[in-house]
């Protein structure tokens, strides 16, 4: 098993009261400027949300797609903590060509600090799984460096308490 492989396709859907709840439990916090769903764990649970460019205060929200998962979170700060961050923001410097090039449509928009530096993998881990393979080329490879977040089952059971959660809590209408 490998994320890569069997993390699943991306998805554009509108989030439901009931991913909310699961995303708020996530963060521990309520979730701001969610507009979809972006991707979702194989548990079915998202996490990848797509956000608003700005809250509704007017505040800017710099993050599109923002990791929720606690486990794929946990990932992302692990391959951070082996340097891999680290290693492809040389790898940029060195080759920018992984950056994809002259690219006047998205001239001022980054993704995880790209394209001049890599900041994020949270954030290149959720736009590869949010825009699906072959779009971000360092985002594919966090994604094929994380271990599947998913095995042990839902990360959070909406409207429990903190704490990990049981799959067969998550049976019935959720």
């Amino acid at each position: 098993m490998t994320a890569a492989r069997d993390a699943g396709p991306p998805v554009r859907e509108p989030a439901t009261p009931r991913d909310l709840a699961v995303v708020a439990a996530q963060l521990g916090r309520a979730p701001r400027g969610t507009r979809a769903v972006a991707h979702r764990c194989p548990c079915g649970l998202p996490d990848v949300v797509e956000t608003t460019p700005r809250l509704p205060d007017g505040t800017p929200f710099p993050t599109l797609y923002y990791l929720t998962c606690p486990r794929a979170v946990a990932e992302g700060g692990r391959l951070e903590s082996a340097g891999v961050m680290r290693d492809m923001a040389q790898r940029l410097r060195d080759d920018p060509g992984p950056a994809g090039g002259d690219v006047p449509e998205i001239e001022g928009v980054s993704a995880g600090g790209m394209p001049e530096r890599v900041k994020c993998l949270h954030a290149l881990l959720a736009h590869a799984l949010a825009a699906g393979p072959g779009v971000n080329p360092l985002g594919d490879e966090t994604l094929a460096l994380v271990r599947p977040w998913w095995p042990a089952g839902p990360c959070v059971v909406p409207g429990a308490p903190p704490g990990p959660a049981r799959a067969q809590e998550l049976d019935g209408d959720g």
